[in-house]
Formats: C-alpha cells, structure tokens, sequence
C-alpha cells in the first residue's frame, strides 16, 4: 500500500510510520506533518535510509495544497495523527485546535472522497467520552459511551470524528476511528506528564503535580497503539469505532512516584499546584471489541514500559534538550511559574 501519515513527525506518528517501516517494508510511506513546536524531524530519522520513505512539509487545513498532494499522488489509504494535542495548550488558545484539529480533517475528508482513498483512519482519543467517577472502578468507556467533552482539545476530537462518520455515512467515505487511552514511550514531546517529569527529575527540578495527583489515567504504549492501528487499518470495518486500551490503570502520583523511585530522586521534588480548569477525574478503556474482532492485545505491562521509557529518556538526553526550544520554555513558565513560586 501506498500510506500519506499525516502529523508524522509527532511522538505517535513517528512511531507509527517506524512501525509500518518495520513490519510492512513493501509499502511506501509518505509522511506528511507542518513541523510546528512538537513535530520534530529526528524523530524520522531512522527513516532516511528507508527506500520507500519520504517526508513532506505542509498543513492538512490548506486545502489547495491538501487538494495538490492528492492529486499528484496516489494513496491507498490516509492515517490522520495531526492534531493539537495538550490539554492545557487548548484552555488558554482553543481557536487552534478549531483549525487542526476540525477543519484539518474535514480538508483530508474532502481529498479522500474526491480521490477515492481506500481507507481513512482517524486517530481520535479517549477524552471525547469525558471521565469516570474515581468511586466506579467497575465502569470503562466503551465505544458506545455517549461524547461528552470536557475540554476545547476533546471538544475539537469529538467534533473531528463525528465529521469522520457523516463522511461516511454520507459519501461513502471508507473510514474508521480509533480511541485510544492515554500513550507513554520514546519521541513523546516534553510538554506531556510523563516526559515532563523524567526531564526536570533528572534537573532535580521542581515536579507540577495538579491537585492531589489522584487522577487517574489508562497508560497505553505506544508500540501497542501503533499494532492496534494497523490492524485497524487493514482488517478494521468501515464505519466503525475501536477503542485500543493498555489495561494500566494508574493515578498520576503513582506515575510521578514510580519515576522518582527509577530514577533515585526524592518524593520532595513532587511540588502540587493548583487544578486545570475541568480536570477528568478517570479514563478507563474497555478494547473488548478490537480484541474480539481483530485479534489485538496489547504486549506491555505499564511496570516494564515505563521502566524502558524512562530509560530511553535517561540514554537520549540530548533529544529531549534540543527538544526544550525556547518557545516551549516560554509557554512552561506561563503554565507553572506562579504555581511553583
């Protein structure tokens, strides 16, 4: 097959056209990503020597240069991880996540219908079914639990995929939509928990911890994502949604305490500041159905995976360093500052 990935040189893209690298080497990969703040190029860099890889530079919301690259190729089937992804990024500016996130794929949509793609997948996530109750541990999202968003960034996701089965519905569009819970391993940009705290652990800085760290969160690996997707992609029903969880259930003091204890730093650096506005108390996937239907089961146990994560953090320092620009500094201080103060 002939794959555009699009957002390719973000953390689950590029792990997901290594993965495809990897595991279907007869298939040509195009990937496609505008490189803003968390889109890297050395995260493709094992790629290069790839016979059938090559990069491309643009926006999946300019639809005359969207409309061009369709046009002038000719793909088999798109996998769409563009998106603005962090939380917090979306309460103070929610009009970007608008762009990417909604008319970002309804632009890919467009393309898929007029050209006749054989498969569209959109990568959505959990977050669209809002959170569980902490006292119900007996409750998991299922892909037939209502949407009900709690932030800009899941409101965007939800809305992205409800435009995904109209085109379906509509057009006849062949797509299908995977909800996955939340991703930890290696490339994951460090503005996201798991990597944010790894690197100011290692600075002995300060650990931001919102509230009292009792969220809890389902810890998906990325390689087990990347499986689930691709099959999803070649064996998955159009029209239908597959929800892919790691069965890890963690609270997020958890998570911060078992990164303190690997790497041998003190339980003071854990610092709590004050709560994002709308917090989702819990995120628990049920994957029943794509286990059932297509086979898949996840292959790591969050204590192994994040023992590799963190060691691949601690072995590609340099990186995660580079990967601190200035502008994603900036936008730390304007998060934490005055909470750490």
């Amino acid at each position: 097959m002939k794959l555009l990935i699009t957002g390719a040189a973000g953390f689950i893209g590029a792990n997901f056209a290594s993965y495809i690298a990897q595991e279907h080497p007869e298939d040509e990969i195009v990937c496609l990503d505008l490189l803003t703040y968390a889109g890297n190029l050395l995260n493709l860099k094992a790629l290069e020597t790839h016979k059938r890889y090559r990069f491309v530079k643009g926006d999946i919301a300019d639809r005359t240069f969207i409309m061009e690259l369709f046009a002038k190729e000719t793909f088999d089937a798109v996998i769409n991880f563009a998106a603005e992804t962090h939380v917090d990024r979306s309460v103070t500016d929610p009009e970007i996540f608008l762009r990417s996130n909604v008319f970002g794929t309804q632009v890919l949509l467009d393309a898929c219908r007029t050209y006749g793609i054989k498969r569209y997948h959109q990568v959505s996530t959990d977050e669209v079914y809002g959170d569980l109750p902490l006292d119900r541990p007996d409750l998991l999202f299922t892909e037939e639990t209502p949407l009900h968003t709690s932030s800009p960034y899941s409101a965007s996701k939800a809305s992205a995929d409800m435009y995904v089965l109209a085109y379906f519905r509509t057009y006849q569009v062949p797509a299908t939509i995977s909800r996955c819970s939340n991703n930890y391993g290696p490339y994951q940009f460090p503005e996201k928990m798991i990597p944010l705290m790894i690197s100011r652990a290692l600075a002995d800085e300060q650990l931001p911890l919102y509230g009292d760290g009792l969220n809890v969160r389902d810890w998906l690996h990325v390689y087990d994502h990347c499986s689930a997707i691709d099959l999803i992609l070649r064996n998955g029903k159009a029209g239908e949604v597959y929800n892919i969880g790691g069965h890890n259930e963690k609270t997020n003091l958890e998570v911060i305490k078992m990164i303190l204890k690997t790497l041998q730093k003190p339980e003071s650096l854990i610092s709590y500041v004050t709560d994002r506005p709308g917090h989702d108390l819990r995120y628990a996937i049920n994957p029943d159905k794509i286990e059932r239907e297509l086979g898949w089961k996840p292959v790591y146990h969050f204590e192994t995976g994040i023992l590799q994560t963190i060691q691949w953090y601690v072995d590609n320092r340099e990186w995660w360093e580079a990967t601190i620009s200035g502008e994603y500094r900036r936008y730390f201080d304007e998060m934490y500052k005055e909470r750490l103060s």
